[in-house]
């Protein structure tokens, strides 16, 4: 039995409302000065927040296992990331706004720049947003159908773009077993969308035709000449949050992927742009519609990517600063946490145990000092696996019975 069919007997309903805090990519190692950056940050509100939480540190997948933001997510959000792998694809286009139906095949695709069938920059120097919509749309009126598969194109941030390839009939599980053709690398050609499935040749040959079209749709532009597609993935099923739970959720995130995975959950996810201090202004003025809310702040994980230690510091310390506007909803529980850890001196996502705080006023507290990893190891929730979040969640606001006579 697994976690959500043990307590989807014990959900009751009740008016107590849930926020989860999502910093993206929070945790971290210490740099030259012995201290990590949650160590490194001025977070006075994050650090009287723990002494009187409960805290500890979740693993997103399991011990050594570096997990992606979809698996990091889809954990801390209650569902076991390896019995429910997304592809990314799938997550942009519904972050996109896009409908995804079971005859759906759907592709992260980026705008590059390709000379003499070289790739020169993998992100067509991350031309401008309206640009990119501008390019999209000529390419949604240059193909709008390959063979007998529908193409639907919807523009997304920078250089990032998602395509739909809309099949006439259902698809096989694996079906979009295909292979990335960015090779991560400028200096090199772009790969071949190769199929690695029996029943993914016949998509992959769209995707080829795909990336020709579309090549020569676009090869006078200056930057972005060429199309390079990744994750490839069609619908899989999952649970729907709200069954599985018993909580009515709002997610509030202005990156796309972030949208598309609390969509694909069944939160409600409207699109929003604008700072972290908008996401909670967005979060009181909708604070009375709904049980659960997701709050995601993502550019703490940029800087971690780009190895910048200090910039990863300052935003840390500035989500610290807006973090009382958060407090004074008084929800009933609270949890701030991470979907992985992104270390700056490693440059990218991590295996190590990320950061996890409960408020809620059945907390044992007064444990750890400081929302930070070395002081977080202390707390009373230990080393558990992301899954775990919900359920306690749940427990410290009232929303499950006793299990058992």
């Amino acid at each position: 039995m697994n976690m959500q069919e043990l307590i989807k007997p014990l959900i009751q309903k009740n008016s107590s409302k849930i926020v989860m805090i999502v910093l993206d990519g929070v945790g971290g190692l210490p740099n030259a000065s012995g201290k990590t950056e949650l160590e490194t940050a001025n977070t006075p509100n994050l650090d009287a927040l723990a002494r009187e939480s409960a805290c500890g540190l979740h693993i997103p997948v399991a011990h050594g296992i570096t997990p992606g933001s979809g698996p990091g997510h889809l954990g801390i959000f209650g569902y076991n990331p390896v019995d429910c792998q997304i592809g990314r694809g799938i997550l942009e286009a519904l972050g996109l706004g896009m409908e995804v139906r079971k005859t759906d095949v759907a592709v992260r695709c980026n705008y590059a720049t390709i000379k003499d069938g070289i790739i020169k920059d993998r992100r067509a120097g991350r031309i401008p947003t309206e640009q990119s919509k501008k390019l999209t749309e000529k390419l949604q009126k240059g193909i709008k159908k390959i063979d007998d598969v529908e193409l639907i194109f919807a523009p997304g941030m920078e250089h990032r773009f998602a395509v739909l390839m809309r099949f006439p009939d259902n698809l096989k599980p694996d079906a979009a077993m295909i292979s990335d053709t960015d090779p991560q690398k400028e200096g090199n050609a772009p790969l071949l969308p190769a199929a690695h499935s029996k029943n993914a040749g016949r998509v992959s040959k769209i995707a080829e035709k795909l990336i020709n079209t579309a090549h020569e749709i676009l090869k006078n532009e200056e930057k972005a000449n060429f199309i390079l597609t990744r994750g490839f993935s069609n619908m899989p099923h999952i649970p729907n949050f709200d069954e599985a739970f018993g909580l009515n959720a709002l997610a509030i995130a202005t990156y796309p992927m972030y949208r598309g995975l609390a969509r694909l959950v069944g939160m409600d996810t409207p699109a929003l742009e604008g700072s972290v201090e908008d996401e909670i202004t967005f979060l009181k003025k909708k604070y009375n519609e709904y049980d659960f809310f997701f709050l995601h702040v993502k550019k703490v994980d940029s800087y971690g990517e780009d190895g910048n230690f200090e910039g990863k510091v300052e935003r840390i310390a500035e989500f610290d600063k807006l973090l009382p506007q958060i407090l004074e909803l008084k929800p009933e529980v609270l949890v701030i946490t991470g979907d992985h850890s992104t270390p700056a001196i490693m440059k990218g996502h991590s295996w190590h145990p990320v950061p996890v705080l409960l408020k809620s006023p059945y907390v044992l507290g007064g444990i750890c000092k400081a929302f930070s990893e070395r002081e977080c190891v202390k707390g009373e929730l230990g080393i558990f696996p992301a899954l775990n979040i919900m359920p306690l969640a749940l427990a410290h606001a009232g929303r499950l019975k006793k299990f058992g006579a």
